[in-house]
């Protein structure tokens, strides 16, 4: 298997895990009819980038209410992240580039990071 095909496996598997996660914690948060819209529509726009190639996820660099989606337990989709540089929010970055990204706690990661 090709390494495109691996990686657009890969990325297939991760979006149909941030939907779930994403779904849970919509129904765990009791969202307005106008928010639940605007998060899905926000996560088709992110699913749509990734799978055209020309974007990858990019953990631990987004900045507070930045994130293009999850965020860790207890949050939702796009803009939920508390924290700059949250290890479980991702910020979509053009491919190739996300571990260049500096931070103060290192450099961005193409999976999700234990830092704070």
């Amino acid at each position: 298997m090709s390494n495109r095909v691996a990686s657009t496996v890969v990325a297939g598997a991760l979006a149909t895990a941030l939907a779930s996660l994403t779904l849970a914690s919509a129904q765990g948060m009791k969202m307005s009819p106008d928010q639940m819209k605007m998060m899905t529509a926000k996560r088709a726009d992110t699913m749509q980038r990734l799978k055209a190639g020309k974007f990858e996820q990019c953990w631990g660099v987004a900045l507070a209410g930045q994130n293009d989606c999850y965020a860790g337990p207890g949050t939702t989709c796009a803009g939920t992240s508390t924290q700059n540089y949250f290890g479980h929010a991702f910020k979509l970055v053009p491919t190739g580039t996300c571990t260049s990204i500096k931070t103060p706690y290192g450099p961005g990661s193409l999976a999700p990071i234990s830092r704070p």
